[in-house]
């Protein structure tokens, strides 16, 4: 039996972590939410853009030349990634370091890829906007309070799962809300356990290789993701001609045709180190693809082994799909929406508690209520105008800048508003809040 003192020592960590952490945790665990339908957002914001099954590989080999030919007056591109039609985004684009197109189904160029809030949106959840780093170390912390925050949760509640059906929706005093954060945190427990430990080793991943690579590899994080992903091929910047990619499309046509293509990726172009990589998806696999390499004249030089090597390098390729719900199709995908949306509750809800309790000990904070009223129904309300303005406004809106500046002033109205509150609010009142 759990012991009162370990269940109080519980109860207060799990109170600072959700306390210290919760605005951020409740931005990405709706991002989250969100991001996982990012194909079809993309569809949804770039409309008219031609969608097909499939391209021909003469059509993408064409489509490489065309994009190559097109860029000659700048620095060579170090990548250049073709997207292959796949079931939930049946659309081609070639993406490069200066820029990314989408085609038409011969091969020719159709227009500009526009999805920069698509992007503002993944990069909101990866990174909370922050530099590189900075922000991939942030979020993947925000993942391991959550991993925290669901252990410590059923360590402070024995009867947790005895109770996982239980609701008392009528009782005041906080107790209906309560209930309603413990049951669905019952629920949704292995879901919670996995998006947060995915999200961690993804979040933490570049912070343990730069710090293996600043003791091991004389600062090259690259060489420490190669037993995962595979080596970089080596640089040679003699010129060279363009590879040929329809060549490696069709070896796998022929040779795999069990797989899904959906990337085609060219190291270093146009230089005699180049090398063609073909990503393809395993079915019934969780793993995001298998690199298939190709030399630049498209003859095949092996795998990297993501769906067949170590089981360690198969359970990373497997982190992504798992975090984001790639895999199963769209049952998955609303399973993760609803999942999604219970995790962001959770954590709008434990703060609700959170202060219902102080209120309880007559320590009633209406300020610190109406700034958390204003979070939870702000976030989604300024994520729901930045994409209005990628709507109005076009492609080049400033997203990320208007996110956080609307968040600001939202806050900013708040506590305006509680500093001169019109008459027949009581001494000390805050405006209406959402309540318990």
């Amino acid at each position: 039996m759990t012991q009162p003192s370990t269940v109080k020592r519980a109860l207060s960590g799990h109170a600072a972590i959700g306390l210290v952490a919760g605005a951020l945790l409740y931005i990405v665990c709706l991002t989250g939410t969100v991001a996982v339908f990012y194909p079809e957002l993309q569809r949804l914001e770039q409309r008219g853009v031609p969608e097909m099954n499939a391209i021909a590989p003469a059509a993408v080999q064409t489509a490489v030349e065309t994009v190559l030919a097109s860029e000659a007056s700048q620095p060579t591109t170090h990548h250049l990634y073709v997207h292959l039609p796949v079931d939930d985004l049946p659309r081609t684009t070639i993406t490069t370091d200066h820029g990314a197109v989408h085609l038409n189904a011969d091969g020719s160029i159709f227009g500009p890829e526009e999805i920069a809030w698509c992007d503002f949106l993944v990069a909101l959840h990866y990174t909370l906007n922050l530099p590189g780093l900075y922000g991939l170390a942030l979020v993947g912390v925000l993942g391991v309070m959550i991993l925290a925050l669901s252990v410590s949760g059923v360590v402070a509640h024995p009867r947790i799962f005895r109770d996982a059906f239980k609701l008392r929706v009528r009782q005041g005093g906080g107790v209906g809300l309560a209930d309603w954060h413990n049951r669905m945190s019952v629920w949704t427990l292995p879901f919670s356990v996995a998006v947060a430990l995915t999200g961690a080793i993804i979040g933490l991943a570049s912070v343990t290789a730069w710090g293996m690579a600043a003791v091991f590899e004389d600062g090259n994080t690259g060489a420490v993701f190669e037993p995962i992903f595979g080596e970089e091929v080596e640089p040679d910047e003699t010129k060279a001609g363009i590879p040929d990619v329809a060549a490696a499309l069709a070896y796998m046509q022929q040779h795999y045709p069990h797989v899904t293509p959906t990337y085609v990726i060219l190291h270093d172009p146009l230089t005699a180190g180049q090398e063609v990589q073909v990503s393809a998806l395993h079915p019934r696999r969780l793993v995001f693809g298998e690199y298939y390499r190709f030399d630049a004249a498209g003859a095949f030089k092996g795998t990297i082994g993501l769906a067949d090597g170590a089981l360690g390098q198969q359970a990373a390729a497997s982190n992504y799909n798992l975090h984001f719900g790639n895999y199963g199709g769209l049952p998955v995908k609303l399973a993760y929406l609803i999942f999604g949306a219970a995790l962001t509750a959770i954590c709008a809800t434990g703060i609700y508690i959170w202060l219902g309790k102080r209120d309880r000990r007559g320590m009633a904070s209406p300020r610190l209520r109406a700034l958390w009223d204003a979070t939870v129904i702000g976030v989604p309300g300024v994520l729901a105008v930045t994409f209005g303005a990628r709507q109005a406004f076009g492609n080049a809106v400033p997203f990320a800048t208007v996110f956080w500046g609307g968040l600001i002033a939202v806050f900013f109205v708040v506590a305006l508003w509680l500093l001169v509150k019109p008459k027949g609010y009581p001494r000390g009142a805050a405006i209406p809040t959402l309540r318990e």
